[in-house]
């Protein structure tokens, strides 16, 4: 995954509270709360190098004294983290996630201070291991084979400029780039490791990159007209095939993965015999059932992926890719526009049984 990280263990614990007053019945002040606060900007890698003992503790109680029976709170730790993070404990159970800039968790309680119920003896803070599980939040994931042009694809329709290379596995880490639109609207889209098949077992960098897939709105498949070979010893697989096994990958890891919006892009349409391949496949897309007989059973999704859309571009020529941007927006908008029509579908539901 080469610099960037996505997985960060830290320690923390809530402040000691302060001492009471027995003589007087005063009470200690409470210990300060850890708290964790999505922020733009922020990344794990940042954290690490800033907070290289990975350890977050917060202030103590003040102690109760004759001046100020009551004592102060102690002084609250708040860690920064990126948005799209998902706090587990170390047995793997989820206590909470941090989607948008500006949400907080709570992620150790302070200790109370000493009081009368404890005989004046202050308690020590919560404390825990938590690990700091990052999800790119992207509104399209590509999801390919290596070699299928994906990264060729972001630096054409983004801002981005991912590493590119006629070799298998050239995009080692997460790639976010930014379609922007003549209106100014923006459009975020995510280049994620090549797949491999068995990436659903953690084969490759499987759960790595299909952990990523999760956080995207929609997919956008990318898949090399001329069908891919990771090697001479894999097997060679078609168009077809690819997309079929693409799927599968999705199925295993999650089954809600291949129920998300997707478009298909067919790239290198500038290679000789495309076209025919082209037409090909979508004979076979459009009849999946009639041509299923042909590859192995283990291979064959138990639901095929609905596509919106089938988009033949070429990243070298640049055929296609206007289309492609513009398909995009559509599909973003469309989903949208549904998400809003079941909103004020809810709102006047519960305003109808309120009355």
């Amino acid at each position: 995954y080469g610099s960037f990280i996505d997985d960060l263990r830290i320690y923390v614990r809530g402040g000691t509270g302060g001492m009471g007053y027995p003589r007087l019945g005063g009470e200690g002040g409470r210990g300060g709360d850890v708290w964790f606060v999505a922020r733009e900007r922020i990344t794990l890698k940042g954290i690490k190098e800033k907070y290289p003992h990975k350890r977050f503790v917060a202030g103590t109680g003040a102690n109760s004294s004759v001046k100020a029976l009551k004592g102060e709170k102690g002084k609250d730790c708040e860690v920064h983290v990126p948005p799209g993070i998902s706090l587990l404990l170390d047995d793997g159970k989820q206590i909470g996630e941090l989607n948008a800039a500006g949400e907080r968790f709570l992620a150790a309680r302070g200790g109370l201070g000493g009081s009368l119920a404890t005989n004046f003896l202050p308690c020590k803070g919560q404390k825990r291991i938590i690990h700091l599980d990052l999800k790119l939040i992207a509104d399209v994931g590509l999801v390919g084979f290596p070699n299928a042009g994906k990264s060729s694809l972001l630096s054409k329709i983004s801002h981005a400029k991912p590493k590119i290379a006629s070799y298998a596995f050239t995009t080692i880490q997460p790639e976010l780039g930014k379609i922007i639109y003549s209106d100014y609207k923006q459009i975020s889209v995510a280049d994620l490791p090549g797949l491999i098949e068995g990436a659903h077992v953690n084969r490759g960098m499987g759960h790595k990159f299909l952990k990523h897939v999760e956080r995207t709105k929609q997919l956008l498949l990318v898949v090399d007209i001329s069908g891919f070979q990771l090697s001479v010893k894999t097997q060679f697989r078609t168009a077809f095939e690819t997309i079929l096994l693409l799927t599968k990958e999705l199925e295993l890891y999650k089954e809600e993965l291949v129920t998300k919006p997707a478009l298909l892009a067919i790239n290198k349409m500038d290679l000789p015999c495309a076209k025919d391949n082209l037409n090909e496949l979508m004979s076979q897309l459009q009849n999946p059932q009639d041509f299923l007989h042909l590859v192995e059973e283990e291979m064959i999704p138990a639901n095929t992926l609905e596509f919106k859309e089938v988009i033949p571009i070429s990243t070298s020529t640049g055929e296609g890719i206007e289309e492609l941007k513009a398909y995009i927006r559509k599909s973003i908008d469309e989903e949208a526009e549904q998400e809003n029509e079941e909103y004020r579908k809810k709102k006047l539901l519960l305003l109808q049984t309120s009355q």
